[in-house]
Order: structure tokens, then sequence, then C-alpha cells
């Protein structure tokens, strides 16, 4: 399996555009509902199934667009090697079970290098990782420099992407990886990625999984606009 792959201006920039005004102006953003790393970053997060893909979509469709490009089974099949595929070997399993994440970091704010394990606990599975993790750019500060994501395979650099609005990275999901502060830009502008962990998990591990649910730290407040609109 590659280490990871990238697609360029994976969604039309209006659509771009519109998912992330929809994200970022969202009453469920906050501090990030993930711990460790994540402390200092702002943003929240949505755990579902396949079955429960339809109730994301329908409570937030602006989702639609970016789940049907992100969760494609053929987006990620560059992961694969080539050798596979001419053999015509059997595909890996569709991922079943994802913790959607939208991650917010402000000038000089880093991610240090950790694995993603965010559904290792509540599916009951102790060193289960993703079967692959999707990051797609939605804002970069204009003249800012760094805030790269940086991939390792046992200490190993194995790669690094660059943000820029619109790319689409799939990488493997035993990496370590880590994410380097950006410095300049706009004043008090952000850098922003919505962060797909994919799983594939067995039915007894997917029945301990809630089908749906909101993650945030903002508040009731938020839920219960949420359910008025």
């Amino acid at each position: 399996m590659r280490a990871f792959i990238t697609h360029r201006e994976s969604l039309p920039v209006d659509e771009l555009n519109a998912l992330r005004d929809a994200l970022l102006g969202s009453g469920f953003v906050a501090r990030s509902p993930l711990m460790g790393t994540f402390r200092a970053s702002r943003g929240f997060a949505f755990i579902f199934t396949h079955e429960g893909r339809a109730t994301l979509e329908e409570r937030f469709p602006f989702l639609r667009a970016y789940l049907a490009r992100v969760l494609a089974p053929e987006s990620a099949r560059g992961l694969r090697p080539w050798w596979e595929r001419l053999l015509g070997r059997p595909p890996p399993p569709v991922p079943n079970a994802f913790y959607l994440n939208l991650l917010l970091l402000d000038a000089g704010t880093p991610v240090g290098r950790h694995i993603d394990a965010t559904l290792q606990e509540p599916s009951g599975m102790p060193g289960v990782t993703p079967h692959h993790v999707s990051v797609l750019y939605l804002q970069m500060p204009r003249g800012a420099a760094g805030g790269a994501l940086r991939l390792f395979e046992d200490q190993r650099p194995v790669g690094e992407v660059h943000p820029h609005p619109g790319v689409l990275v799939h990488f493997r999901g035993d990496l370590q990886h880590e994410v380097q502060p950006f410095i300049g830009g706009e004043p008090e502008a952000l850098r922003a990625s919505l962060v797909c962990e994919q799983y594939v998990f067995p039915p007894e591990a997917l029945a301990r999984l809630p089908t749906f649910r909101i993650q945030s730290k903002a508040g009731f407040a938020a839920y219960l606009a949420d359910r008025a609109r």
C-alpha cells in the first residue's frame, strides 16, 4: 500500500467555498473535542457509520458533495500497489465507519506527531487504526508559510504535503503524522482542513458505534439551534 496520494482541485471552487463557509460559520465550532496534540486547535466532529451517512447528509446537506468525493472507493484506489491492480487482486474492504473532524489552526499552532485512532476506544478494538485517512484543505491564509502535513513510517519520513485549498490527500491510517505550524498571512486567518478517518470494522465492533453523533464543545445552545433549523 502506498504511503499517500493527492488530488488537486478535488471539488469545484464554488462547492469548496460553500463547504468552507458553512463549516467555519457553524455554531458547533469551539475548542476541539480531541485531546493530546489537538488541545490548541478548534473545530467539531462527527462519528458516523455507513448506515448513518444519510442522517448526516440530511442534517448537514452542504457535506453531500464532499462525502461523495472523499468516500468514493475509487478516490483512494491509488493507495493500492500497481501490481495488485495489474494482477486483478480483489480490492480491500470498503470502509464502514468514519470520524470526520474540522481542524482549525491559528498561526504558530502545530499538531504533534501521532497516529489517528479516534474510534479505537468506542469500537472496543485496542490498537485499531483507520484503513486510510483523508484530508481536504479548505483554507490557507494568503501569504502564509509552513503548515505542511508530514508523514512518517517507523520514524522515517515518507511524505510531505503542503496545504492548498482544494487539495485532497489520502494516506495510510497506520502512519504517524504531524502538522507544522504556519507563520505570516492575514491577521487571525486560519488553516482549515476537513479530516476523515476511514475504518473497516467487523460487525461486532461496528455495533458498538453510534450510527451518527456530533462531537462539539460549543455547548447545549448549539445543539438546540441545529435542531431548530
